[in-house]
């Protein structure tokens, strides 16, 4: 029951992300393609809330609700961000799904999703075992 909470906010969320297309296939490649602005709308509408949302939680020294200082680190740049980064941006466009929203399309009944489940599993567990031979 503590939980419910939780569940009740993913299920939301899901809905939310299906609602908005951004879990489709089609539209995911007609950004990849350049084809629409529409993805570039709401990643880009996402940057700006979570700038003004860092913004304010610093000005306003925000705390966690057990009331916990918020503690915001830089964090150091390595070569395995870009690389990291084209590898996901190269996932992203093959398969037409980021990690989160692999669990929108599976419970919207995008049964092809539950191969991309088990990929990203697949890859989440090869970086755990080659973690301390990559650069950070």
């Amino acid at each position: 029951m503590k939980n419910l909470k939780y569940l009740v906010l993913g299920v939301l969320f899901g809905v939310i992300l299906t609602k908005s297309e951004v879990v489709s296939w089609w539209r995911i490649q007609e950004m990849f393609r350049f084809q629409s602005f529409h993805m570039y709308g709401v990643i880009g509408s996402a940057i700006l809330v979570g700038m003004v949302s860092i913004q304010l939680i610093k000005r306003n020294r925000l705390k966690t609700i057990n009331g916990e200082e918020i503690s915001l680190t830089d964090k150091k740049y390595t070569h395995g961000t870009w690389i990291g980064g084209l590898i996901f941006g190269l996932g992203w466009a093959l398969t037409g799904a980021c990690p989160g929203p692999i669990f929108a399309q599976l419970g919207s009944g995008v049964a092809g999703a539950t191969v991309l489940l088990l990929a990203a599993l697949a890859g989440t567990w090869t970086y755990s075992a080659l973690r301390d031979k990559l650069p950070h």
